[in-house]
């Protein structure tokens, strides 16, 4: 896992200079290599909301858009990570594709008016009758035939399915959100050790050697090199190879 870690680190550092240069051109070229090397933040994110009633490919779709968006709106100078600031960005844009796809029966603007209209008649005849109104009650307030009124109510008890964030509590503590199904954290370290193991297949011997040395027991290039006894360019110009390595193999899953 340390060795994993060390890779990861080493990966990272130059996918940062490429958000720099980014950040200071805004090439459409580059933002569309950034959105492929961040493409795991999407597939991650869009995995924890599996099994709610939404298909993957369109939850994939939607944290693909918001990732490409967050790239867009992205500061270096900011001093956060990407990966921080895209997180909340990408989830902020699924719950709202959760939101706008609970709507079942797309409704007119007018009807969406009068349904506004019956809210605030049912709201002042609560008030004053001190207790639910009738339909009837309604349709009289609003000066409607009754028939309207509980066409009104059909169609706004129709328009939504449960809310995500309906609370299931009485205390109003706990939204149906939170007691969702999530991806387990173990699955993804399985995926991780295998694929390790897949990648250690396509290293030759000096690979295995400097990985093991430079990021399994946290050796310096200096001391690496003076291990293997080859020159710390060396060792430094093979660690670039190795990261190419394991990318071509990320790109691969």
């Amino acid at each position: 896992m340390r060795c994993m870690t060390a890779l990861y680190e080493n990966t990272k550092e130059l996918d940062e200079e490429k958000l720099k240069l980014y950040c200071r051109d805004r090439d459409i070229g580059l933002r569309n290599e950034l959105a492929e090397r961040y493409f795991y933040i999407a597939e991650i994110l869009a995995k924890k909301f599996l099994y709610r009633g939404v298909e993957y490919d369109d939850l994939l779709q939607v944290a693909s858009l918001a990732l490409i968006k967050a790239l867009e709106r992205f500061e270096c100078d900011k001093g956060y990570k990407f990966s921080s600031y895209a997180t909340p960005t990408i989830i902020g844009e699924i719950k709202n594709y959760f939101r706008d796809s609970t709507r079942t029966l797309r409704i007119s603007r007018r009807d969406s008016e009068m349904i506004k209209r019956m809210e605030n008649a049912k709201a002042a005849l609560s008030a004053h009758l001190g207790r639910a109104p009738l339909p009837r009650e309604v349709a009289g307030g609003m000066e409607l035939p009754v028939e309207k009124v509980l066409e009104l109510m059909e169609k706004q008890s129709a328009s939504y399915t449960i809310s995500l964030e309906k609370f299931i509590d009485s205390d109003e503590e706990t939204e149906l959100f939170e007691v969702l199904g999530v991806t387990e954290k173990e699955y993804v370290r399985i995926e991780d050790s295998q694929f390790l193991r897949k990648s250690f297949e396509s290293m030759t011997e000096i690979e295995k050697k400097v990985i093991r040395l430079r990021f399994a027991k946290g050796m310096s290039q200096r001391k690496a090199a003076h291990m293997l006894g080859v020159s710390q360019m060396y060792v430094s110009r093979l660690e670039k190879k190795i990261v190419e390595k394991f990318r071509r193999n990320m790109d691969k899953v």
